[in-house]
């Protein structure tokens, strides 16, 4: 067999692994339709609470500011439905894929490893899309939020990268979480409300002071919340860490360098389990 040929044959099986594991998550989670409702309808709970806790403010600030925090945090109540996803269902998958006995078929499988990993994050943000889109929509028309949409292919470019440097993340995650045995699940539950606080996804996180808002951004969700509401906002207080054309640039950095760390700690990890019979760390 020539080396296009071996190409080809690399290429199909891994798009053909890709497919398959895109379908179940796109169809089965559309099967039940009041998991559509739910987990549609219950984060606005949440975004509710902080949309009324900025209006019992209005005392101290004025109809245009107040506006602006609304909008905020409709946008970031969608934005959650992205990180919940990468964290529940890529960064720990590969933990629950083998208590349930999944992983050595994925061990043993042809295919790499990245495209199981790349199919998981297509389906879950096929259906994530979906119900964050709804969240956006229901949000702004029951809390009145107002969005500018100033430069769409911007804010294109932004959504993007942000979802790509975001499952990234998880890909790396995935691996590290598997390798770390039983503290997956701790680890996935202590990372929340840090990152809900540290990303500012109630409030622009340049308040959260220079060098905290700089350890942040390494978290793909902060620049990306900040690159997005300068592009869905228009605020004299210049609240943000810096111009989104530095962000977006940030951003792609990130991506590739999470995509690369996942690669080399998924292959680790590939090894580890051929050479020691194990896929977690000495100290488990």
């Amino acid at each position: 067999m020539s080396k296009v040929e071996k190409l080809k044959s690399f290429i199909s099986l891994n798009t053909r692994a890709i497919i398959g594991r895109a379908y179940p998550r796109v169809v089965g989670a559309n099967r039940e339709p009041s998991w559509i409702f739910w987990e549609t309808v219950l984060p606005l709970f949440s975004v509710g609470g902080l949309v009324y806790y900025y209006k019992a403010l209005q005392t101290g600030m004025d109809a245009d500011t107040q506006a602006f925090y609304v909008g905020l945090v409709v946008l970031s109540g969608a934005m959650i439905a992205f990180w919940l996803n990468v964290m529940w269902s890529i960064a720990a998958q590969m933990y629950w894929e083998r208590e349930i006995g999944n992983l050595q078929l994925y061990m043993m499988a042809p295919c790499s490893r990245v495209s199981i990993l790349l199919g998981m994050s297509f389906g879950g943000l096929t259906y994530t899309s979906v119900r964050a889109a709804a969240s956006l929509i229901i949000g702004a028309v029951i809390f009145d939020a107002t969005f500018i949409l100033k430069e769409p292919l911007a804010l294109a470019a932004v959504f993007f990268l942000t979802l790509v440097s975001l499952y990234g993340m998880g890909m790396l995650f995935s691996s590290l979480f598997l390798m770390w045995g039983r503290q997956a699940w701790h680890l996935s539950e202590l990372m929340m409300e840090p990152v809900y606080l540290v990303s500012g996804f109630w409030f622009p996180a340049r308040a959260l002071g220079t060098v905290v808002a700089a350890v942040a951004s390494l978290l793909p969700m902060t620049l990306g919340l900040d690159a997005m509401r300068q592009l869905l906002f228009d605020n004299p207080a210049n609240p943000w860490l810096m111009p989104y054309q530095y962000e977006l640039v940030f951003l792609g950095i990130t991506g590739v360098l999470y995509f690369i760390a996942a690669l080399y700690f998924l292959n680790f990890m590939e090894n580890l389990g051929k050479k020691e019979g194990r896929l977690t760390m000495r100290w488990q």
